[in-house]
């Protein structure tokens, strides 16, 4: 889908089952967002704000998470697969 929603304020927005293929999401708040069953494979979440987000069964492959905050983040599930987690807080 490739949607750029870079700095984008997400913060508890419902966002179950998204097709977040290769959305640049960079900087973007999703604290406390609902991401269940979402397609993020290849996303990039370079420093995103994820705290509390449900990421329950997300698909994360190949992922950009560089120095995203996933405090307490719901992970349950999640395909991390090549994605990236450099300097990624919180797991």
């Amino acid at each position: 889908t490739r949607a750029n929603v870079a700095s984008s304020n997400l913060s508890k927005a419902n966002l179950r089952g998204a097709n977040l293929t290769d959305a640049i999401l960079r900087e973007a708040w999703l604290k406390k967002a609902d991401l269940q069953e979402a397609n993020l494979q290849g996303a990039n979440l370079d420093i995103a704000i994820l705290e509390e987000a449900n990421l329950t069964n997300v698909d994360l492959s190949g992922a950009n998470l560089q120095g995203a905050n996933l405090t307490f983040a719901i992970l349950n599930g999640a395909n991390l697969t090549d994605a990236d987690l450099t300097d990624a807080i919180g797991l």
